[in-house]
């Protein structure tokens, strides 16, 4: 009998034993649930994990104790005590069901773990910042595009205090003791990007000031200047897929004849060369630039002439030249220009027509009309010979006639420039730079000045870059020629030579990197 209450006991401690990894393990998941809850989760939580502690204890003690009593007398122990024993454990194990139940019916109770707020926002940034197909369009198209300023200030000083405080044969420094706007400019550049699938782009430069009045149309060039005068350029570009990319511009472009250019801040001086005042500021038309290879480009023009958004004769000019890099720090340019700079119209000082026509635009035709060509031979050469030393050489030829063929009282006889300029700049600090310039003009028949004569000038040019954005410059110039072409400060008295002294002031913004 002592053998059947022996195998019952063991029984019943056995389902004790499972009785309690299950409470355990429900009462561990009941708990991780309650973590995420609010405070009334983690108060049951601790209570129930008490009730746990205490049921096992009065189990692991009852246990014991029987497990002791058995061992201090199996022999002595009588069958009632052990029916008394076994009695005992069957209650445990049914208050054991019964707490098993209490806790399965209050885990259904939990609140539920509330989200975390700060990941409910991190989720939903993406999404709020998910952008329309339109939205992504427009910063697609401005992702390339720049909006550029620059304001291009001077003070200039002539040492021949000329009348009227003028100095001759400037191109932008034109004013004496003075404070000047030589230009403020506004450029919009989207160029083409044909390795992110886009192969067009454009670009728009408008201009005010004084260079304005210089660069941008003359009557004796153009019929109608004033509509396009504040239009320094403006042109679409297109990038045919043929070899490595033929870029067609299709517009009004500043004229690459002569190595310097529009924006003062990109040149080694301030004031701008003989050259740059006699060769053209601007073309109108179409052009390619062919690229053969990565070192070499061939370039075409087709434009209406030299200086002319509406052409005054019906030819067609055509520049016909190269770019070439022979080595990493030396590009060399070379253009031959073929144009007809004559007009064959002349406009009318009353209508003419019957039909009303825009402002500007009632002609008398020229006949018959002067048809002698001009050529223009230009070649420079850029080398950056350190890091810090750049160097250029420019060498121009010009030849033109009034008419093409020699007839009474129509000559064809030719005039013609020459010469040409040299180039030094060197950076003496991170932030200073020395540039200066040499320069000859030969002026055979007046087409520059008016006379035949020979322009040289001397200039040097201290550079101090305040800031990013921020150009200051100091410039002494000498102009000297073979004839008196230089005003004085006595009326009709010309001088040989003119000096200048010019501090300048220059800004500029925009994402545009380079030169302008």
């Amino acid at each position: 009998m002592q053998y059947v209450l022996y195998i019952l006991f063991t029984v019943a401690a056995g389902a004790v034993a499972f009785l309690l990894c299950f409470l355990i393990a429900l009462c561990g998941d009941v708990t991780r649930r309650s973590r995420h809850g609010h405070g009334r989760g983690s108060l049951a939580g601790k209570g129930k994990w008490a009730a746990v502690v205490i049921v096992c204890t009065c189990v692991a003690s009852g246990h014991a104790q029987s497990m002791q009593g058995s061992e201090s007398s199996p022999n002595t122990e009588t069958q009632q005590a052990m029916q008394e024993r076994v009695n005992n454990l069957e209650n445990e194990v049914r208050e054991l069901k019964a707490l098993v139940h209490q806790l399965q019916s209050n885990s259904a109770k939990v609140v539920p773990a509330q989200p975390d707020t700060e990941a409910q926002n991190n989720a939903a940034a993406p999404a709020q910042s998910l952008l329309s197909s339109e939205d992504r369009k427009s910063l697609d198209f401005l992702r390339g595009t720049t909006l550029n300023l620059s304001l291009d200030t001077y003070y200039a000083y002539n040492f021949n205090h000329p009348v009227g405080r003028v100095n001759l044969l400037r191109a932008y420094d034109v004013l004496s003791n003075e404070f000047s706007l030589n230009q403020a400019s506004v450029v919009f550049d989207h160029p083409p990007d044909p390795a992110a699938g886009q192969r067009w782009g454009g670009r728009l430069d408008l201009q005010f000031g004084q260079a304005t009045d210089t660069l941008q149309g003359n009557p004796s060039s153009e019929p109608r200047p004033q509509i396009y005068r504040n239009i320094f350029q403006a042109y679409g570009t297109y990038v045919i897929p043929i070899g490595k990319g033929v870029n067609l511009d299709f517009g009004k472009w500043s004229s690459s004849l002569g190595i310097e250019g529009n924006y003062s801040k990109d040149q080694m001086n301030y004031s701008r060369s003989y050259w740059f005042y006699f060769l053209p500021f601007y073309h109108m038309g179409v052009r390619a630039s062919i690229p053969l290879s990565d070192r070499f480009s061939v370039n075409y023009w087709l434009v209406n002439g030299t200086n002319q958004v509406e052409a005054t004769n019906g030819f067609k000019d055509e520049l016909f030249g190269f770019t070439a890099k022979p080595a990493k720090s030396v590009t060399w340019t070379v253009n031959y220009y073929l144009g007809q700079d004559h007009a064959d119209r002349v406009v009318a000082a009353s209508a003419t027509n019957p039909v009303p026509v825009q402002p500007g635009l009632t002609f008398v035709p020229i006949r018959p009309a002067p048809d002698g060509r001009t050529h223009i031979f230009d070649s420079y050469i850029t080398w950056k010979a350190t890091p810090k030393l750049t160097m250029a050489l420019e060498g121009d030829y010009l030849i033109q006639r009034l008419w093409k063929n020699e007839a009474p009282g129509q000559s064809s006889a030719p005039a013609h420039v020459d010469g040409g300029a040299a180039y030094i700049q060197y950076q003496v600090a991170p932030n200073v730079d020395v540039a200066t310039r040499a320069e000859y003009l030969s002026d055979r028949g007046g087409l520059f000045s008016g006379i035949t004569q020979a322009l040289k000038e001397n200039t040097v040019t201290l550079d101090y870059h305040v800031a990013d954005g921020l150009l200051m410059r100091y410039e002494w110039r000498r102009d000297f020629s073979n004839q008196p072409s230089f005003l004085t400060d006595v009326q009709g008295v010309l001088s040989t030579e003119q000096n200048t002294s010019t501090v300048s002031l220059i800004w500029w913004w925009g994402r545009k990197e380079g030169s302008w």
